[in-house]
């Protein structure tokens, strides 16, 4: 029983911080699961697919609702993505726990680092979006207004599949959604709006956290029993998030959580160190 209750608010815990900070929120599921319930990287990466899953599936579905995802670009990169995701998963289960725990501190850190930049720049961010076809000549994948579609040429097709292929490899080693890694490919390689790339950002995670969950079911590493109340706590956590999302200034939650993200990877390197 204190395993299931740790377990849903652990879950809580990680979709509420998905549903203020954006895409990039879920990455906090691994710690929550290695401090919580002292589980391993590998141990704690198919159970945080899981939950990212769920979350990032209903928001991209609220999101596909409202015209906002480029369902095209979101299927080819999670396509690529799917294909390298199970060999993410296989290396997750015969590297040592250590070297795992130091790349996720490290991915971590790189995810807080950049969101604490992006919050610091609010005003770039709106004359992007305000004037979305500027630079056009050296955009690969550029919206053509007039039919609403991506012309798609070969160096459009190489920047997502790029994108697709890091994603879906550390979506399976790490257990993270890839955001971080979907966003800003979708930012350089595209002329969408910001809402447009987040909305697709989250179809394409949806998509490749499914296999990885699949992939970690028939490799017999997912842990049901912790997983299923952790994701079911992420989507009430996500709930709750979203209704009072609004009331909260985005730049200073990004902020915050910036900052503790920053703290926790620190922590978990001198953890490794420190105290074996």
């Amino acid at each position: 029983m204190e395993i299931l209750l740790t377990s849903i608010l652990l879950g809580a815990g990680t979709g509420a911080v998905l549903a203020l900070t954006g895409a990039g929120g879920a990455i906090i599921a691994v710690p929550l699961l290695i401090f919580g319930l002292h589980f391993t990287v590998a141990e704690s990466a198919p159970i945080a697919l899981l939950a990212v899953c769920v979350s990032s599936a209903i928001g991209a579905l609220i999101a596909l609702r409202q015209g906002k995802v480029r369902y095209r670009a979101a299927g080819f990169i999670a396509i690529t993505g799917i294909l390298v995701a199970p060999a993410g998963i296989w290396l997750a289960q015969k590297l040592p726990n250590a070297p795992l725990a130091v790349l996720f501190a490290l991915v971590l850190f790189y995810v807080a680092v950049n969101m604490l930049r992006q919050s610091a720049q609010p005003m770039a961010e709106k004359k992007d979006a305000a004037d979305p076809q500027s630079n056009l000549a050296a955009i690969p994948c550029r919206l053509e207004y007039e039919h609403g579609r991506l012309i798609w040429g070969w160096p459009c097709v190489r920047a997502l599949g790029y994108s697709g292929i890091a994603t879906g490899f550390i979506s399976g080693l790490l257990g993270v959604g890839g955001g971080f890694v979907v966003v800003p490919a979708l930012k350089r390689a595209t002329n969408l709006s910001m809402q447009s790339i987040l909305a697709t950002a989250l179809a394409v995670i949806a998509l490749i956290s499914a296999v990885g969950v699949a992939s970690a079911t028939v490799l017999g590493t997912m842990n049901w029993p912790v997983a299923l109340p952790f994701a079911a706590g992420a989507l009430a956590g996500m709930l709750i998030g979203r209704a009072i999302a609004g009331y909260l200034a985005p730049s200073r939650l990004q902020q915050g959580f910036a900052i503790v993200s920053m703290g926790i990877a620190v922590w978990m390197i001198l953890r490794l160190f420190w105290i074996g």
